[in-house]
């Protein structure tokens, strides 16, 4: 059942949305999870991948490789990282692409954005918003 009149419910719509998206909402998309200790650490489970990043890689043929992310390229949804890499023919290297979804942020670059949006993120916006206030404990008890 559909919940949310601003946004369509049509799969054709929803892969259109996506696909045709703009820069700054590809970064949003392009997310990646933190490892189980800095996801404690900074109680945030993911984040937007960026280049600097230390990441490792979960999935596909390259998984348990670590590196770090050297672009974000956002026009094919897809991250490079350094030393994973194949030869071409003519003997140059080339960078495999990899998925941001394939991988889990093991050092993640911190600069004074990112702080401020680990921050916000961990608070979960319910100080700015009021939520949680409504309901305690024991208004909820039954009698």
């Amino acid at each position: 059942m559909k919940t949310h009149t601003d946004v369509s419910s049509s799969r054709r719509k929803q892969r259109r949305a996506h696909f045709s998206a703009p820069s700054h909402i590809r970064r949003r998309l392009m997310s990646s999870h933190l490892s189980k200790d800095l996801r404690k650490k900074y109680n945030v489970r993911a984040l937007p991948i960026k280049r600097g990043d230390e990441v490792l890689i979960v999935k596909g043929k390259y998984k348990a490789s670590k590196g770090k992310v050297t672009s974000v390229y956002r026009k094919k949804w897809v991250i490079h990282i350094e030393k994973i890499t194949r030869m071409k023919a003519n003997g140059a290297s080339q960078q495999i692409p990899i998925q941001p979804s394939n991988v889990v942020i093991i050092k993640p670059q911190l600069s004074k954005d990112r702080r401020e949006l680990l921050e916000r993120k961990a608070t979960g916006g319910k100080l700015q918003k009021g939520k949680g206030e409504k309901h305690t404990a024991e208004t909820t008890k039954k009698n």
